[in-house]
């Protein structure tokens, strides 16, 4: 028996390839072609059609070189390009180091890799991807190991090994059951059609009747008899997809296919149809998953990625499917995915408990819906075509990370985009974005973004489990994300291991001590609140609160938001704490370790190991990140210091286990305290991203914006910008005295120049109210321009709006005065 004695370390792995692409002006292109076999003819219809020269595609062996030029790229296509040549070689480098550190002759009971000890799924699942990454390496001309006989005996050896011993029919699924019943069932698949050729029947027999056995309805979790949602549904579909392939299964491919377009007995749980409820997408873009999480950036991305490929095998074969079945996900791109993607990085709003993944930062996570967006473009029609090609091309463009692909195809059709100068990169553009359903938003200015995550008893606080994102528990209370181009890794760069997690940006935090997370399971801690989301106004400004009960329950407060053009201004109020203290982080920004930051406060530094309190701070500057204003009189603290953690610290999940390498980060910290016993506690701050040093004392001693109300009842803002007028209000009750009054819960927001003014209300408690509101405007706008059906107004100085938001579930609705 043939054993390796040196026993591989994770972290010494061959970093896979990083692809320059057209943005650096590094990337020399080959050929410019993506899939031969999967991309439709030219003229083919949308998704479903039928496309013309595609009806004999449903030829078992045709689908099985669509999938196998989709996991290994096109074949015969003229010389590689520089990138996808690099891709392959380190593709072979990590099959060589693989391949010799194996155990190619294992024994029953054996592990086929000493640091993957068989004998819990999450490593059995591992050692399944490992192998495929071999049999990928054995299967890609240009590889050390392409049609190797050796390789090819051992791929078999360990196939029959790994399927008779293993994961079999009848082998008891113990631990997680994701990975019985979709991690393993989708590398098996592609490793199945690689080696398809080479195998016996019997191999084929017994890996069929395994998946078949652990995953036998696409519709279903079979570890709770419950329905499979979302990307778990998508990914069972995908895997149901492959079996149908590899057994040449006419009823598997129409299982798959009835699994993306409805659920038995109802389509409630139904992929393409627009969720109600659960998980699912929903008609305002919102992506829910785990029932109460917003979670587009991970299983969002992950449903995409799952039924482009499924699209793309069922593109013109008998189980096509049509357009209008998929409005849903083709809409996805542009409503769900893009406002969450900045300058090719997801947003972590909307990763849940994926931003605490070493190797899947937020830039991987834009990448794999890039992909999935790309390979959409080849199966559908105009404006759907234009739109995706536009939001990838921009996507990959813009990132400052250099593209790692998941398959030399997704290589390919980036090259082939990235050098196509008929096709414009969607920019960046300013404005706002609310949804309603998911609670969160999306602000974005000149060179900046803002986001929130805020909880309620609809929303949950954070997504945690399984080992991964142990000290996540003050992500739902306010955590807050400004995003700047000239710092694009802030929250990629070590952030999550390094960064205090009692002191996460925009938070209202107990500092008392908490236990990590919990190793199984994957709960979703509920919030009591009814209070939470906001209100947005022309896509381009826009607000967000949360009426704040914490987890522990020693600190209430309610909290705002209030998005401008140049500014966010944060105001808090009815801040009580029970417990040994907490605090409002205004900012904690990471920088290299050892950095001495810009950090002044009134105009004096703060330097590296300063930890300074401050009676009554006017006005800060953080060098290269923002001003920030205090709209009041406070006690704050501000300090530079720095912090070192592990990835392994925050994550040791089975398969997605962080290193155990130190990394250390320098923070620049600015925040207001409340003490135990703190029985009212008000703040507001103003940020000013990329401000200089002057403007942000200048602006502090303006009085452009004010805070004019900040009690338990409600919060009001009053701005001026040039000859441009801001009033924004939250109403956590009904209020009659003010100059917004309402008798029910509200957000409202109103803006005006001489001639113009825009209103916009929501109910972010979705009451389903019937509410009547009064505003005192910034001017006089006698007549009514036009105004939401939802809403009936009288306009003037004074503007009275009866509002019916009976099923708007957090939707604004607006109105325009003129003079």
């Amino acid at each position: 028996m043939e054993k390796r004695t040196e026993t591989p370390s994770r972290t010494a792995l061959p970093q896979l390839a990083k692809i320059p692409l057209s943005r650096r002006g590094a990337l020399v292109l080959g050929t410019a072609a993506s899939l031969v076999v999967a991309h439709p003819p030219q003229g083919a219809v949308a998704a479903g059609s039928g496309g013309q020269g595609l009806a004999a595609a449903d030829r078992f062996d045709d689908l099985r070189g669509r999938w196998l030029n989709f996991l290994v790229g096109g074949v015969g296509l003229g010389v590689d390009s520089p990138a996808v040549a690099d891709r392959n070689r380190r593709l072979s480098e990590y099959a060589a180091w693989a391949y010799d550190n194996s155990d190619r002759f294992p024994d029953p009971g054996d592990s086929i890799w000493p640091d993957l000890p068989l004998g819990g799924p999450a490593n059995l699942t591992t050692t399944f991807r490992r192998v495929l990454k071999i049999a990928t390496a054995w299967a890609t001309p240009g590889t050390g190991q392409h049609e190797d006989d050796a390789v090819r005996r051992t791929l078999l050896r360990w196939y029959r090994y790994l399927t008779e011993h293993w994961y079999h029919a009848g082998a008891e699924p113990a631990g997680n059951w994701w990975f019985w019943e979709i991690g393993i069932p989708r590398v098996l698949g592609d490793l199945t059609l690689i080696l398809q050729d080479r195998l016996r029947q019997q191999d084929l027999d017994r890996t069929l009747a395994a998946i078949r056995s652990f995953t036998p309805d696409p519709n279903r979790i079979e570890a709770s008899g419950g329905p499979a949602t979302g990307a778990n549904r998508a990914d069972k579909v995908l895997s149901c997809l492959l079996r149908g392939i590899a057994g040449q299964s006419a009823d598997d491919m129409a299982l798959a296919r009835d699994a993306l377009l409805d659920t038995p007995g109802g389509g409630e749980h139904s992929l393409l149809s627009y969720a109600t409820s659960g998980d699912g997408f929903y008609a305002d873009g919102s992506y829910i998953h785990h029932l109460a999480l917003p979670y587009a950036g991970t299983y969002g991305k992950a449903a995409l990625a799952a039924v482009a490929p499924a699209v793309m095998l069922l593109n013109g074969t008998r189980w096509s499917i049509s357009a209008r079945s998929m409005r849903p996900v083709l809409e996805s791109p542009l409503l769900t995915f893009a406002p969450f993607i900045w300058n090719g990085r997801m947003m972590e709003t909307v990763r849940g408990r994926a931003v605490a993944r070493e190797h899947e930062r937020d830039y991987r996570d834009a990448w794999g819906t890039a992909e999935a967006v790309m390979l959409l473009a080849e199966h559908v029609d105009e404006p759907y075509r234009t739109r995706y090609r536009e939001l990838a091309k921009g996507w990959l463009a813009r990132c400052a990370e250099e593209y790692k692909p998941t398959t030399v195809s997704d290589l390919r059709r980036a090259e082939e985009l990235l050098a196509d100068d008929t096709v414009a990169a969607a920019p960046e553009r300013p404005g706002h974005v609310q949804f309603g359903v998911q609670e969160r938003m999306v602000h974005r200015g000149p060179g900046w973004a803002f986001t929130v995550a805020t909880s309620s008893d609809r929303i949950g606080r954070y997504g945690w489990g399984n080992g991964e994102n142990r000290y996540g528990w003050h992500q739902g209370d306010g955590a807050s994300y400004l995003y700047l181009d000239n710092d694009q890794g802030q929250f990629a760069d070590d952030y999550w291991p390094t960064v205090d997690p009692y002191r996460l940006p925009g938070t209202t935090a107990s500092l008392a001590e908490r236990a990590p997370g919990p190793d199984s399971g994957t709960p979703v801690p509920p919030a009591p609140n009814r209070w939470g989301g906001g209100v947005a106004l022309s896509r381009r400004w826009g607000t967000t609160g949360m009426d704040l009960v914490n987890e522990l329950g020693d600190v209430r407060g309610k909290k705002s938001w209030f998005l401008l053009d140049d500014s966010v201004v944060a105001v808090g109020s009815g801040i009580v704490v029970t417990g040994p203290g907490a605090e409002t982080t205004v900012e904690n920004r990471s920088f290299p370790a050892g950095a001495t930051p810009g950090f002044v406060v009134d105009g004096r530094p703060v330097g590296f190991g300063d930890r300074r309190n401050l009676n009554a701070p006017r006005w800060a500057h953080l060098d290269g990140v923002a001003g920030y204003v205090f709209l009041g009189t406070y006690a704050a603290r501000a300090s530079v210091a720095e912090r070192t953690g592990s990835w392994h610290d925050i994550n040791s999940g089975g398969d997605t286990a962080g290193s155990r390498t130190p990394r250390t980060r320098t923070y620049a910290t600015l925040s207001l305290t409340h003490p135990s016993g703190t029985g009212g506690d008000t703040y507001g701050y103003l940020i000013l991203p990329g401000a200089s040093a002057s403007h942000t004392r200048a602006h502090a001693e303006s009085g452009a914006t004010q805070v004019l109300r900040k009690d338990p009842r409600a919060h009001v803002v009053r701005a001026s910008r040039g000859r441009r007028w801001y009033l924004f209000a939250h109403l956590f009750e009904g209020v009659d005295d003010g100059l917004v009054r309402a008798d029910g819960p509200c957000a409202v927001v109103a803006t005006g120049t001489d001639d113009v003014a825009r209103i916009a209300v929501s109910d972010p408690t979705k009451s389903d109210a019937r509410l009547s509101i009064r505003l005192v405007l910034g001017g006089w706008y006698p007549a009514l321009a036009r105004a939401d059906s939802r809403l009936t107004v009288r306009a003037g100085q004074i503007v009275e709006i009866e509002a019916n938001l009976r099923g708007a579930r957090g939707a604004s609705a607006e109105a325009v005065l003129t003079t």
